[in-house]
């Protein structure tokens, strides 16, 4: 376990431990069974042992039970749950987290293909006294090189860090498979706001919901390896501008079902600006009903892209580049979707907040 400097603005504190029992959410999808195995076996054998561990299966379900059972025998807090049809990785978290039990108090997300270092629950379950969400930070390396073991602090590391809303709304922060957040977050994040297109996260959105419930905070220790390979739905790389391209004209087929001009400016308008609005339309909403108080700073930055105005937009972007929390491509991303005509929802799924 390495530990990292502390984030600018990341204050520590004792906290007061969470209620020992929680679920873990894994949510499966044609599983490479060694590499699979080896996750299931690491969260398996956390010090920190009161848990269920849910695995929604993206079809196939027989085949990854059977994985289940091989790699973790007769262990009654695995549990498969069993589905054939695909929904995609960002409503299987979220048919996983449906399904956690209300004796949980605690909710960890789990990618398929990683690989837990023993201690992670256990460091970062009591810092929840002090905040709704607490992520940690990885060693981001291939299948080969974590099977290795090693020094955790070798190879490339993840740098989360606590940023303002308006940053965090802008590029994400929140790695799913790196943190753990209070039951009473799902209570906000669920059902997940939905819209067709490659930007909608799940960790995004129960990210910001978690600014609502208490805030964040980050574990500047090195936890777990984040592995890296040819099957991964999202990377720990950075995209170039070319990449950022070439995604959108792969994209537009597939969630537009065409590459019309029209398609293409929509797809490009739902992926920077369009998502960022309907979560920050969403939570607006669901705070107001629930009677939650958002803080004075986290209603303006929403608010900021609930019903975004050009220039205060833009300004807010440039000064996430020149803090270093916002990454160029993203800016020219969420600014094209200033720009390009905001057509009605349609697509192959239209957006939803419910």
């Amino acid at each position: 376990m390495t530990t990292l400097p502390e984030s600018p603005g990341d204050e520590s504190g004792g906290g007061v431990p969470a209620s020992p029992f929680g679920a873990v959410a894994l949510a499966a999808y044609q599983p490479d069974e060694p590499l699979f195995a080896r996750q299931l076996r690491s969260i398996q054998a956390q010090t920190h042992k009161e848990f269920v561990c849910l695995i929604s299966v993206d079809g196939d379900y027989q085949r990854v039970a059977d994985m289940v059972r091989r790699a973790c025998g007769d262990d009654s807090r695995f549990q498969v749950l069993g589905y054939e049809d695909r929904l995609g990785f960002h409503h299987n978290f979220e048919r996983a987290l449906k399904a956690v039990p209300a004796e949980a108090t605690w909710v960890a997300l789990s990618d398929q293909d990683d690989y837990w270092y023993p201690e992670k629950l256990a460091t970062l379950l009591p810092r929840l006294g002090q905040a709704a969400l607490v992520t940690g930070q990885a060693r981001v390396v291939p299948p080969q090189v974590s099977a290795a073991g090693g020094d955790s602090s070798s190879g490339t590391l993840t740098d989360r860090k606590i940023v303002a809303p308006a940053d965090l709304l802008a590029n994400n922060q929140v790695t799913g498979s790196l943190c753990v957040f209070r039951r009473d977050v799902l209570d906000l994040a669920l059902p997940f706001p939905s819209m067709a297109a490659p930007s909608q996260y799940h960790d995004h959105w129960i990210g910001l919901c978690s600014l609502v419930r208490g805030g964040m905070h980050i574990e500047n220790l090195v936890l777990q390896d984040y592995i890296q390979h040819g099957g991964n739905v999202v990377g720990e790389s950075r995209q170039s501008l070319p990449t950022s391209v070439r995604n959108t004209l792969r994209f537009v087929q597939r969630y537009e079902g065409s590459t019309s001009p029209r398609s293409i400016s929509s797809i490009i308008h739902k992926t920077g600006l369009g998502w960022r609005t309907l979560m920050a339309r969403t939570l607006l909403e669901r705070a107001e009903k629930s009677g939650l108080p958002v803080g004075q700073e986290l209603r303006q930055a929403l608010n900021l892209y609930a019903r975004p105005s050009r220039w205060q937009l833009v300004r807010s972007l440039v000064g996430g580049v020149r803090r270093g929390n916002v990454s160029p491509v993203r800016a020219l991303e969420i600014s094209l979707g200033i720009i390009l005509p905001n057509f009605p929802p349609g697509g192959r799924e239209a957006e939803h907040r419910s």
